[in-house]
């Protein structure tokens, strides 16, 4: 529909909103606090203790502002939906949420993938570890994580914004994959597109993290007892992350691709773990898995009991 001229998107994907209204709104409004102070903590844990700034430790700093940034571009906006009596957001608004959704969804993945260059250097090259993992070079990961899926999606959401729209209903609770049921037609263009961005911000990193823990692997455990123990109480958290945040994706995918065929309360459900899990589960695998993280988180709630 339009309104003073503006195109605007209903966000079908609720279910019974009037009556389970403020249970929506509890729920995400808990969610938003314990993402935030639990993200946060790992964040500050890592910046006061200078034997954390290691480049392990600030990848996963990097992975719980990253979270901050992705709970913040969705939970606000869900907050005050469930309160209104009509769950809308107009297309321009739609679109942005979109861009920082993925950008912020390929970050993760170009991070974790940092993360496991990182390990296998560790691990498989120590002796060059100071050289090849030193700040600028941290640095520059950093940045090309936050910054490449930014350029390739930003170009995707300007293609998208020039298509025309035939529906402006989302069967949704936030502006994702299903937009490209709304458009009247696909062009080949944006298909090719979509399935550029696909491999280069999912694909090659999933493919490229993998192939480092095999090698990582493969050393370990043809090696003594110290060196497989190192790479399991650093990497299993890793992977853990890895494959929790992999089948997010997935979900989404399937909810993209099956969105009508799927029951309402279904994709309900998938939309509300790509939520939850991975902004919430990062801080909690890594700050009970990491022993350096969750030695300083432990006194850290000691000094906050004593306050």
């Amino acid at each position: 529909m339009e309104r003073n001229g503006t195109q605007v998107l209903s966000l079908d994907g609720f279910i019974d909103t009037d009556n389970y209204r403020y249970v929506y709104f509890v729920f995400f409004v808990a969610m938003y606090v314990v993402i935030i102070c639990s993200n946060c903590i790992i964040i500050y844990v890592i910046r006061i203790h200078r034997t954390l700034h290691e480049p392990m430790y600030i990848f996963i700093a990097a992975l719980s502002l990253n979270s901050l940034l992705f709970s913040t571009s969705i939970y606000p906006k869900l907050i005050v939906d469930v309160l209104s009596h009509q769950q809308s957001a107009s297309y321009s608004v739609c679109l942005l949420q979109i861009y920082i959704f993925y950008s912020l969804a390929g970050a993760d993945l170009l991070l974790l993938s940092g993360m496991a260059y990182d390990r296998y250097v560790s691990i498989c090259k120590p002796l060059q570890y100071t050289s090849l993992m030193g700040k600028t070079r941290v640095r520059i990961f950093l940045g090309l994580a936050w910054f490449l899926p930014s350029c390739h999606v930003s170009v995707s959401v300007i293609v998208r914004s020039k298509q025309k729209l035939c529906s402006f209903s989302l069967g949704g609770i936030f502006c994702n994959s299903t937009i490209s049921k709304i458009h009247c037609t696909t062009p080949t263009s944006v298909v090719v597109l979509g399935f550029i961005v696909l491999i280069n911000m999912a694909v090659i990193p999933v493919l490229f993290i993998l192939f480092t823990y095999i090698k990582i692997f493969a050393v370990a455990f043809g090696s003594h007892r110290e060196t497989q123990t190192k790479a399991i109480d650093t990497c299993l958290p890793h992977l853990i992350v890895l494959i929790l945040f992999s089948c997010l994706l997935l979900f989404d995918v399937i909810i993209g691709i099956l969105e009508t065929e799927l029951p309402k309360i279904l994709r309900l459900i998938i939309s509300l773990q790509i939520l939850v899990w991975s902004p919430l589960f990062n801080p909690i695998i890594y700050g009970l898995k990491m022993k350096e993280i969750s030695k300083h988180i432990k006194k850290f709630r000691l000094c906050c009991d004593h306050v």
